[in-house]
């Protein structure tokens, strides 16, 4: 088995966000915009690397962020762009792959929409995850897997031939003898924002 370490963060965040009706990526929350909160989390965390993968309005995204990038560590952090940003969240995957997967023994995917994430539920799955014998590492809340994911380099190969927004789901679901479930006591994993209903029920947790 290969080296888990080190580990890099994909935050996916490329999408058009058609259920939602306007870019989520650029809703104004509290503390800054959706996808800073993930930004954030993730370079309080134990990841080696983060990658942001952005596509549809990267340039306003960039623009919307320019000042706070700022005081984001530039070796630590890196937007990566995806032209082919239609045709599903595998094209974003595709790309993340390309730039890691000489470098890093893992990778962990998170989702642009999901501001409940903290580097508390990163860095627990990192952990166990490490300690573990399993390739595959997902969190779940009262049973339900959630988000964000973790895959060794030995399944790099699988996910680079992943279609349209499946995803790592269907690779998850096909092996599950490598899969290390780890049990949370916070829906952060299971939350994300698909709706004006969701944004609206996020602000009970959001301070």
């Amino acid at each position: 088995m290969a080296s888990k370490k080190p580990t890099a963060g994909m935050i996916l965040a490329a999408g058009v966000s058609k259920r939602f009706g306007t870019s989520k990526q650029l809703l104004k929350l509290s503390k800054g915009y959706m996808i800073e909160y993930v930004i954030r989390a993730c370079l309080a965390s134990e990841l080696n690397k983060i990658y942001g993968i952005l596509g549809h309005r990267h340039k306003e995204i960039l623009k919307a962020l320019s000042e706070n990038i700022k005081s984001f560590p530039t070796n630590q952090l890196e937007f990566l762009i995806n032209p082919q940003y239609q045709q599903g969240m595998s094209s974003s995957i595709h790309i993340g792959l390309t730039s890691i997967k000489n470098t890093f023994g893992s990778v962990m995917f998170l989702l642009a929409d999901q501001p409940l994430v903290d580097s508390g539920l990163i860095n627990l799955m990192l952990k166990r995850y490490y300690c573990s014998n399993k390739e595959i590492c997902v969190p779940t809340y009262k049973g339900k897997r959630g988000n964000p994911t973790i895959f060794s380099s030995e399944y790099f190969s699988h996910l680079e031939n992943v279609k349209g927004d499946s995803g790592g789901k269907d690779i998850i679901m096909a092996h599950p003898e490598d899969v290390l479930m780890i049990e949370t006591d916070s829906p952060a994993c299971v939350y994300d924002i698909d709706t004006i209903g969701d944004l609206e029920e996020l602000s009970k947790f959001l301070v």
